[in-house]
């Protein structure tokens, strides 16, 4: 299928628009848009395709989707802005910040734990329905107040809707503001980045729908046997959430900053460059360099005891590892989300990349979608 391909490229990023394309023509893309942000500059800035499979609306310049757990990045690097700014110490305990934390015995959980899903908490306990996540006073409470999977610290568990709450909620009790209005005051605004934890309403019109992965389930087995609904990821898989409930308005409405942000590929790009630019993106200081380093920090590595599968993570990203490569470099932090979305910041060569779509793939966090065009940059630079 051959798809317009709208934006802008530098001439040296050529198999960058190629590699882009080449989703749309294989028929794995229907709308989507990618960036890249280097030397201060968006130096990639492309998007295609249509808002449905039958290419009635086209995918615009200003459109907005949905894209999961790329919204964690933002959540955590809000916190990480705190840090820098050395008015949170993730090396602290949770507790000294949000003190009703320390319940059941929580007091040991750092808040580093929380950016690198080692807190123990990686769902609720009690379980919840998916429309509770709009409740962000009941949903945090529950937090507070249940005790940890395991001991904290010990391995990663992927938080992958817990960890907003949890991130976010130490930022409103430090800053008193929640953690979707400081985003957009402190990082979202200054940089001139479009993305959203809570979309406002003037915005409605530009929104697409994402287009329905299956069910989100963790350890729901191969399909031979029943699932161990005993086991942690059986049970970190609360509440089940659809895809279809991105849908809602009470959904784009509510601050659920571990999976309910919307933006483009250039707001995610720009929001996150910082990162890879030393700190510092069109002369707006966001990071100091220590804050940077710390990223780096290894927390965990190794299989983690919810996705399965092997990660390292740092203090507030993945990581690139030798045995899981996503970058030739070493200093690359990223995560991605449910369908396919993906930023990847490359603190070594300088340059952040993001990419965004409706079409949602199986993948947790990220696809080969995402990683066909990582390749392409890396092929470009080189």
């Amino acid at each position: 299928m051959s798809v317009n391909i709208s934006g802008s490229i530098k001439d040296r990023f050529g198999a960058v628009k190629d590699a882009f394309a080449a989703n749309f023509n294989r028929g794995e893309d229907v709308g989507a848009s990618v960036a890249v942000v280097m030397g201060d500059e968006l130096v990639v800035d492309l998007w295609g395709g249509s808002l449905d499979r039958a290419g009635k609306e086209p995918w615009r310049q200003d459109t907005l989707i949905n894209v999961y757990s790329t919204t964690k990045t933002m959540s955590c690097l809000s916190l990480l802005v705190l840090a820098g700014r050395g008015l949170v110490d993730v090396d602290a305990p949770v507790a000294k910040y949000w003190p009703e934390f320390a319940q059941n015995g929580k007091g040991n959980v750092l808040v580093r734990h929380l950016l690198s899903h080692t807190a123990g908490v990686p769902a609720w306990e009690q379980r919840i329905a998916p429309i509770d996540l709009y409740d962000w006073d009941k949903v945090t409470s529950l937090l507070a107040t249940q005790s940890t999977w395991w001991e904290p610290g010990w391995k990663s568990g992927y938080h992958a809707v817990t960890q907003g709450n949890l991130v976010g909620e130490v930022v409103r009790r430090v800053d008193g503001r929640s953690v979707g209005r400081f985003f957009r005051d402190e990082i979202a605004l200054p940089m001139g980045a479009e993305f959203h934890i809570g979309v406002p309403p003037e915005l409605d019109s530009r929104v697409a729908k994402v287009i329905p992965a299956p069910p989100l389930v963790f350890g729901s087995g191969d399909g031979s046997k029943s699932p161990d609904r005993d086991s942690i990821p059986y049970r970190a898989a609360n509440p089940r959430l659809v895809a279809e409930q991105s849908w809602e308005i009470p959904w784009r409405r509510a601050e659920i900053p571990a999976a309910g942000g919307h933006g483009n590929a250039r707001g995610v790009a720009l929001a996150q460059a910082a990162v890879s630019h030393g700190g510092v993106l069109r002369g707006v200081r966001l990071l100091p360099e220590a804050t940077i380093n710390r990223i780096f920090d290894v927390q965990a590595a190794g299989r983690d005891l919810v996705l399965g599968i092997g990660v390292t993570f740092g203090v507030g990203y993945g990581l690139n590892s030798p045995k899981n490569p996503i970058s030739p470099n070493a200093r690359v932090c990223y995560w991605g989300g449910w369908g396919g979305s993906l930023v990847v910041n490359d603190v070594d060569a300088g340059f952040t990349f993001a990419y965004v779509m409706n079409r949602m793939g199986e993948g947790t966090v990220g696809d080969d979608r995402a990683h066909t065009i990582l390749r392409a940059i890396y092929k470009s630079l080189a």
